[in-house]
């Protein structure tokens, strides 16, 4: 099997673990609360990627500027991204989240044309518009009155849109620290200083008292969310920007929602609406519109 064969897979599979983990949070979240998973799923995270860092010789023990700069990059990623997700899916559909959730990109491009001065073409602003009446039909499903009305979705609708904007600040503040750090590195600092952030939370709330009440698919849910989507899904990502063209990586990305639909059906019986599929349609239309001039 070839490299590029590897890496192809490899991004599948991280795409798929991406695109299943709000279905296992939200059978998660029947057990615990929104902290106790992102501090279980983190902290299985964190000693796979560990492993890896110390496997190919790139761990480094970090300067005071740098421990600065992990801690406030991991708690705008890793503490309160993760949390604002957890706590959105409580009331948010698991399908309704990723069509959400796959709007960051947008969120990316205004962020850079804000604050790095990036240029925002009108094609990329005909995308905006798109993907943003895409959302409205997501999370209205079709009900375009409730919008009207002044009813967007659930809390949790919202709480998921906020994380996509969030996850747009994350990124720009993430690209100093991958100009002078190996993404593996910048990772687990990263994924380590906000582990250790929801652990305030997690133990000062006695929240470890809640693993006594999880069901076996409680468990599966966990261990899934832990070693595959913040351990396994993150080496074989970067793998394949490593060897792929970003382009094409980044093409993967665009199943992650599908691939949401599909379990979320089967697993939580959550209802395909036509609704949902036109605005999610929408979303990735506006999506692609916007990186035709990236």
């Amino acid at each position: 099997m070839s490299e590029k064969t590897t890496a192809i897979i490899g991004a599948i599979l991280a795409v798929f673990s991406w695109g299943v983990s709000f279905v296992a949070t939200k059978i998660a979240l029947q057990y615990v609360s929104p902290t106790t998973v992102v501090w279980t799923r983190f902290a299985m995270g964190i000693v796979i990627i560990g492993i890896v860092v110390i496997i190919r010789g790139q761990f480094l023990i970090p300067s005071r500027k740098d421990i600065v700069y992990f801690a406030l990059v991991g708690f705008i990623g890793i503490t309160f991204h993760q949390w604002l997700q957890s706590t959105g899916l409580q009331t948010a559909q698991a399908s309704t989240t990723s069509w959400i959730v796959a709007t960051t990109p947008i969120f990316m491009v205004i962020v850079g044309w804000l604050f790095l001065r990036e240029r925002l073409s009108l094609l990329q602003t005909l995308g905006i518009i798109i993907a943003a009446c895409g959302v409205i039909l997501v999370v209205s499903k079709g009900a375009l009155g409730s919008i009207l009305n002044g009813q967007f979705g659930t809390i949790g609708d919202l709480l998921i849109l906020i994380s996509s904007v969030n996850w747009a600040f994350f990124s720009m503040f993430s690209k100093r620290g991958l100009e002078k750090h190996p993404p593996n590195r910048m990772i687990f600092f990263v994924m380590l200083f906000g582990w250790m952030f929801t652990s305030i939370f997690f133990f000062s709330n006695r929240y470890f008292l809640e693993f006594r009440y999880v069901a076996i698919d409680g468990w599966i849910s966990l261990a899934f969310l832990g070693i595959f989507c913040s351990g396994f899904a993150y080496i074989f990502w970067y793998k394949a920007l490593k060897i792929l063209p970003m382009s094409q990586t980044g093409a993967f990305v665009y199943l992650e929602p599908f691939i949401t639909l599909i379990v979320a059906a089967i697993v939580l019986q959550e209802l395909i609406t036509i609704g949902a599929l036109l605005g999610g349609a929408a979303i990735l239309w506006g999506v692609w519109l916007v990186n035709q001039n990236r």
